[in-house]
């Protein structure tokens, strides 16, 4: 019988999220179906680069001027992919056909 709270399907691979992610802010989250969380994170980029613009030296590096922007794109990845990661160890964990073969434990005891 099946956990309420166990997901039916396989979750997206991490890595996959991961590469989604760094590809295209935001990307990785709607992939894991948080598309707000994804927006969200696409909007506070976009603030904290343009506030970053402004406060910058006139002489500072492309990065420089953008770094509020690249921080956020920095935390969108890393959270996409902890996320995907969670998911996919829950899943791991709690269904027999996980990638268990790693642990020694046998999925019929």
């Amino acid at each position: 019988m099946s956990n309420a709270t166990e997901p039916a399907t396989r979750p997206s691979n991490p890595y996959f999220v991961l590469a989604s992610s760094i590809a295209l802010p935001g990307s990785g989250h709607v992939m894991l179906g948080l598309p707000a969380r994804g927006l969200q994170f696409l909007f506070f980029m976009v603030i904290l680069g343009w506030v970053t613009t402004k406060v910058a030296p006139a002489d500072a590096s492309f990065i420089g001027r953008h770094a509020g922007g690249f921080l956020i794109y920095a935390l969108s990845i890393l959270d996409a992919y902890r996320i995907a990661r969670v998911r996919h160890a829950i899943w791991t964990h709690g269904h027999p056909d996980g990638d268990n073969a790693t642990s020694g434990a046998k999925a019929d005891i």
